[in-house]
C-alpha cells in the first residue's frame, strides 16, 4: 500500500477542498483579478499617503520638521492606512509588499506565477501613488523617499534585513486563518510598521518594503539607492521564512488560504 505524499501550503489547500473546486475558485481569472486589484488599491494608497504626507509637512506643516518628527508622523500615517486597508481588503488580498508576497510563495502558500504578477502590480501601484502625490505637490519633502546615510549603504541593507525579518516573521505567524483581519491583527501590523518605521526612518528610511521605496524614488527620478531596499528586505524575508518553518512547521492549507484570499461570492 503506497503512502500518499505529504503536501503543504497551496497544494494542501487543493487537496483539502478537491482539485476541481480549487481550480474553479482559486485559479479563476475573476478571483485572480480581484486579488491583483486589491493589491493595487492597498499599495497605491500606501505610497500616496506617504508621498503626499511628506510634501504637506514641508509645504503646510507650519514648523521646521526634524527627521525624527517626520519619521514618526509618516510612520503613523502609513501604519494607520495599513490597518484600514487590511480590515477592508484582508479577505481578498492584503500583502501590499513584494517581500511579503515572496515570503508566502517561498513557504508554498501561493504559486510563483501569481507571485510575479503580484510584484509587478505592487510596483506599478507604488509608482501610481507617488506620481499622484507629485501631481499635487511636486517633489517637496522628497516624496517620502527612503535614502541611506552617505557612505552607509551596506549598513542600511543589514538594518533593513533586520526590520523586515521581524515584520515577515510576525505576519507568517499570524496568517493562519481565512484572512489577515482577526480582531487585532491589523493593529499588530500597524504597530510594528509605526514603531520600526520611526526607529529606522531617520537612519535609513525604514522601508521594509521594496514597493514603498520604489514609488517615491521613481517619482522623484532617482533609483540609485533602490537596490538597498530590495536586497535588505529580501535577505530578511528568506531568513524569516526559514525561522518560521522551524517555529511553526510547514505551511498549512489555512495559511495558504490566508495568502490567497477567499473566492468570489457564490464560489465558496
Amino acid at each position: 500500500m503506497s503512502i500518499p505524499p505529504v503536501v503543504f501550503g497551496e497544494a494542501a489547500l487543493a487537496l483539502q477542498i478537491g482539485q476541481p473546486r480549487f481550480n474553479a475558485n482559486w485559479k479563476s481569472p475573476e478571483h485572480r483579478f480581484r486579488r491583483l486589484l486589491s493589491e493595487f488599491i492597498g499599495t497605491a494608497g500606501l505610497t500616496f499617503v506617504l508621498s503626499a504626507g511628506a510634501a504637506i509637512l514641508v509645504l503646510y506643516g507650519g514648523i521646521k520638521v526634524e527627521p525624527i518628527v517626520a519619521a514618526f508622523i509618516l510612520s503613523a500615517i502609513s501604519a494607520l492606512w495599513l490597518v484600514v486597508a487590511i480590515y477592508f481588503l484582508g479577505d481578498i488580498s492584503s500583502h501590499f509588499n513584494p517581500v511579503m508576497t515572496f515570503a508566502f510563495a517561498l513557504r508554498g502558500d501561493m504559486g510563483w506565477p501569481m507571485c510575479a504578477a503580484y510584484v509587478v502590480v505592487q510596483l506599478l501601484a507604488a509608482a501610481a501613488g507617488s506620481f499622484l502625490a507629485r501631481s499635487f505637490f511636486g517633489i517637496e519633502g522628497n516624496l517620502a523617499a527612503t535614502v541611506p546615510q552617505a557612505g552607509q549603504a551596506m549598513q542600511a541593507v543589514f538594518f533593513e534585513a533586520i526590520l523586515t525579518f521581524g515584520m515577515v516573521l510576525m505576519v507568517l505567524s499570524m496568517a493562519n486563518g481565512p484572512k489577515l483581519n482577526g480582531q487585532f491583527i491589523p493593529i499588530a501590523v500597524g504597530a510594528y510598521v509605526m514603531s520600526l518605521g520611526t526607529l529606522g526612518g531617520p537612519y535609513e528610511g525604514g522601508a521594509m518594503n521594496p514597493a514603498r521605496a520604489f514609488g517615491p524614488d521613481l517619482a522623484r527620478g532617482d533609483l540609485s539607492t533602490w537596490w538597498v531596499y530590495v536586497l535588505g528586505p529580501v535577505t530578511g524575508t528568506i531568513v524569516a521564512v526559514l525561522v518560521a518553518n522551524v517555529l511553526r512547521g510547514p505551511a498549512t492549507a489555512q495559511e495558504a488560504q490566508a495568502a490567497m484570499g477567499t473566492p468570489p461570492r457564490g464560489e465558496a
